[in-house]
């Protein structure tokens, strides 16, 4: 796969996604930077701008929100100084704990962002890139989509979508030269992961986001639909995949379901 011009990255303020604009930059990567918060988005590209020599946009937007998500659907789609290479990073894990005792508006903000978003985006840049015949998206998944962990439901559920949808489109565009990759990362050293982290729970080891960005890209210029970075995280959906539910449990996370059960109960009392 010859090397993209300019990538898109959203979620770019902070995290996996400015690692991977700052891997991008280091390659000569023009950058279209997407983010709610524009003041760190402005200092990124500044600092991207003034150490590589890349050409940097910036481009605020609450992807949660119909009328921001359009307008980052328009630049995708766009033949003014296009895009090649979108990274559908932005996401929250939201709620940890049990379904039932979770804010029903919240959990549909949250799928907004996780599913919606993810999946008007990549609509928008594979029907444009496929008519260019080049281009490339990664969207970031995650383990838990095949791990199912007792209190992420929703999460896992929305990374499950993300990774079929993933797979699915790869196989439609990649004959037009066009490669979608689902990366599925287990506990990386973000915000999102220290969010989580407070929560007392990490799937396994917990991986750099410059060590996931560079498998990531790897993955893609390989041509693979999905990547599991790290040898411990691909054991892990292999066994979750193939093994029998009772066994992965035990093995993974024994012992949580009860946790999580324990805590939806408790909240009936309160």
């Amino acid at each position: 796969m010859r090397q993209h011009r300019r990538a898109l990255v959203t979620g770019a303020s902070g995290g996996l996604g400015a690692a991977f604009a700052r891997e991008l930059a280091a390659r000569g990567t023009a950058l279209v930077l997407v983010a709610r918060d524009e003041a760190a988005l402005a200092g990124l590209g500044a600092e991207l701008a003034g150490r590589h020599g890349v050409e940097v946009d910036v481009l605020p937007a609450d992807l949660a929100d119909p009328l921001d998500l359009a307008r980052v659907e328009r630049r995708l789609a766009g033949e003014d100084a296009p895009v090649d290479l979108l990274v559908n990073n932005a996401g929250v894990i939201g709620q940890v704990g049990p379904f039932g005792a979770r804010d029903a508006d919240v959990e549909e903000a949250n799928l907004r962002l996780n599913v919606l978003a993810v999946l008007r985006l990549t609509r928008a840049a594979v029907g444009a890139m496929a008519r260019r015949r080049h281009g490339g998206v990664i969207n970031v998944s995650s383990a838990m989509g095949y791990l199912q962990i007792p209190g992420g439901a929703t999460y896992a559920a929305a990374k499950a979508f993300v990774t079929s949808l993933s797979q699915t489109v790869h196989s439609e565009v990649r004959p037009l030269g066009v490669h979608v990759l689902a990366l599925c990362p287990g506990s990386t050293r973000t915000n999102l992961h220290r969010a989580a982290g407070r929560r007392g729970r990490t799937l396994g080891r917990v991986r750099e986001p410059e060590f996931v960005v560079r498998e990531a890209l790897a993955a893609l210029a390989a041509g693979r639909p999905v990547h599991v970075p790290g040898r411990e995280y691909q054991a892990k959906v292999l066994l979750a995949r193939y093994a029998p539910r009772r066994l992965v449990s035990r093995l993974l996370y024994h012992g949580w379901d009860v946790q999580t059960s324990r805590r939806l109960a408790e909240s009936f009392e309160t």
